[in-house]
């Protein structure tokens, strides 16, 4: 896909943010450097099933606190562990929206 919409939740001060990003992007999210790899969604139900590659960092630390696939229908799968933050994938964009 194109692009991915993540969510995420500053849970100390319950603000909630959309994000679209496009894969081979990284970018600032409140204290969070959230990088996309992919993100894709099954031929057959497009719709229902995102899965997104991503690798998000503590802007303060050295290691990323996440790095792996995430799961649109199943967040707490593959989660990403924040005292202060949770990101999840809301879905993807489509192919045809990079031709814009």
């Amino acid at each position: 896909a194109s692009s991915a919409r993540l969510r995420l939740l500053d849970k100390m001060t319950g603000q909630v943010r959309t994000v679209e990003m496009r894969p081979g992007e990284t970018r600032r999210v409140a204290r969070l450097e959230v990088s996309l790899g992919r993100c894709l969604t099954p031929v057959e139900d497009a719709r229902r099933e995102a899965v997104a590659w991503l690798e998000i960092r503590d802007a303060r630390e050295a290691a990323p606190r996440f790095r792996g696939w995430m799961f649109a229908t199943s967040p707490a799968l593959s989660a990403l562990d924040h005292a202060r933050y949770d990101l999840w994938v809301l879905d993807c964009g489509a192919e045809d929206a990079a031709s814009d």
